[in-house]
């Protein structure tokens, strides 16, 4: 079996297919669920991120699948309907992946802009939401959400969210961490943003135990995390990069929450997939080539 689009798209056909319930009748739908949910990966590990386009090049490379599109309006509302059933899909994936049972956990946020201008600001649906925050890491400040996420070291998704930037990474940290399936005696590594005893006995309290760089007011060096810390800097350019997280174009949160649900989604199955044919967890580019 080849690492390819139409192998991607075959097995997320089929997984879907093989476990969503079978719609009713309706004269209307001239596709299925699992076809939807198919179309939204290959859109995502194609890097389309516009409805319109996408739909214009899947004709031409995924006919021979998919010999009777949807139209855009039509895509677009099938889409926010299953918006669940994709975060759903999402836990399956990443529970076929070796990464769901990992012991060690990396946790970290991301910028995910929305907005630059300042009557976008004002203006936007996601102002209810969205607001301004600085990245560190780029040195900039951006308006939007942070995308909070906890991952295996071979990338598969344990669970994620979104927040405003004005959130206590910490706060959201330990949400993440309850709403993940654990087995108990977990290592949380994360970067000297969590910091804070209160933080570290929470976990505890939990069952697991954080990991993270020694601040520089605090005595001793402490052990040598970067190499395993860049991991999930990694895994948010894979999210960026191959799958366009940056250019989701959402004007809404459930239009936010269903771009970024099917880049995850497609993700998890890129790593349970790879893991299969005995490839690199995260070696996506065969797929979108």
């Amino acid at each position: 079996m080849d690492a390819d689009l139409d192998t991607l798209c075959t097995v997320i056909y089929c997984t879907a297919d093989d476990l969503l319930p079978e719609a009713r009748a309706n004269a209307r739908r001239r596709i299925t669920d699992a076809e939807v949910v198919t179309l939204c990966v290959a859109q995502a590990i194609m890097g389309i991120p516009s409805d319109r386009r996408f739909l214009a090049v899947a004709r031409k490379r995924l006919g021979h699948l998919f010999p009777d599109l949807p139209r855009q309006a039509g895509y677009f509302k099938r889409r926010r309907r299953l918006a669940d059933t994709i975060e759903w899909l999402l836990g399956v994936f990443a529970a076929q992946s070796p990464g769901a049972n990992d012991d060690l956990l990396l946790i970290d946020s991301t910028p995910v802009e929305c907005g630059r201008s300042r009557e976008t600001a004002k203006r936007s649906a996601l102002s209810e939401v969205a607001g301004y925050g600085y990245c560190a890491a780029h040195s900039r400040w951006f308006w939007g959400l942070r995308l909070h996420a906890l991952c295996a070291p071979d990338g598969t998704p344990r669970a994620l969210t979104l927040a405003s930037p004005s959130r206590d990474e910490r706060d959201v940290g330990l949400e993440l961490l309850r709403r993940c399936t654990r087995r108990g005696g977990e290592l949380l590594l994360c970067d000297k943003g969590y910091a804070g005893r209160w933080f570290a006995e929470a976990v505890e309290e939990i069952g697991a135990t954080v990991v993270r760089p020694v601040r520089k007011d605090e005595p001793g060096r402490g052990p040598h995390l970067a190499p395993i810390r860049q991991r999930i800097e990694s895994i948010f350019w894979t999210c960026k990069d191959l799958l366009t997280l940056e250019r989701h174009g959402a004007r809404t949160m459930a239009g936010l929450r269903e771009r970024v649900l099917a880049r995850f989604l497609c993700l998890a199955a890129c790593i349970s997939l790879n893991h299969r044919l005995g490839r690199p967890s995260r070696a996506l580019v065969d797929y979108c080539a």
